[in-house]
């Protein structure tokens, strides 16, 4: 995976100079505010090649809290936004109290994220993860059903 579609994916950042000449447009006439509002318009989307053995894995990640008082969920949120690793976080109806998505190259990057982030995460009673096999949807842009 070559360095922009990494940072990409870690950080949702692009490399203005390599975007702006996949379309043939100035680098610096691409700014990453003026990427970033295009895609959240809804109007264009970035899709990654995500076929080559480089590619990350998403693990779903299902937690449990002890207590699901407003302090315990207001401690555990701080301390989920302090974690970069965490790329989404969803409180959540049903079986579990929220639903965790990070993204790891492989089972030691995983084993390290569990031991040191979610191990530690406050209130946490469960951890329940998955892998996933591949994204069916990769290929759709927002606003397309």
């Amino acid at each position: 995976m070559d360095e922009c579609s990494h940072r990409f994916r870690r950080n949702g950042l692009f490399c203005a100079c390599k975007v702006g000449a996949s379309i043939d447009v100035h680098s610096a006439c691409v700014s990453g505010t003026g990427l970033r509002s295009a895609l959240n318009s809804g109007l264009y989307a970035a899709l990654l090649d995500t076929s080559n053995e480089d590619a990350m894995i998403a693990s779903i990640i299902n937690i449990t809290l002890e207590r699901q008082t407003e302090d315990h969920l207001d401690r555990f949120e701080a301390a989920v936004r302090r974690h970069p690793e965490i790329r989404e976080c969803y409180l959540m109806t049903g079986g579990s109290d929220y639903l965790l998505r990070v993204e790891v190259a492989g089972a030691g990057e995983f084993e390290r994220i569990h031991k040191e982030i979610l191990s530690t995460l406050p209130g946490v009673l469960r951890i329940h993860s998955s892998f996933s096999i591949r994204n069916v949807l990769a290929t759709r842009t927002r606003g397309r059903r």
